[in-house]
């Protein structure tokens, strides 16, 4: 019987070792995935500021300066 229970003594021991690893594995990828989200936010952000206070007024004033140079036309 003691050869019995020092076999499933190894077979527990060696059956716990992959939970812990996985564990730990599926905690270092949730971390990576929660710094990318993080990341991916804040720049998704800057983007959008840069877009509407620096790109979209330039746009706005082409289209002012279309508008003004067709109202000089003379009308056919």
């Amino acid at each position: 019987m003691s050869t019995a229970e020092g076999e499933d003594a190894a077979i527990l021991a060696v059956a716990s070792a992959p939970k812990v690893r996985r564990r730990r594995l599926r905690s270092i990828l949730l971390a990576l995935m929660a710094q990318y989200t993080i990341v991916t936010i804040i720049v998704g952000l800057s983007v959008a500021g840069l877009l509407r206070y620096v790109v979209t007024p330039q746009i706005v004033a082409k289209f002012e300066a279309i508008e003004a140079a067709l109202k000089r036309l003379p009308a056919p």
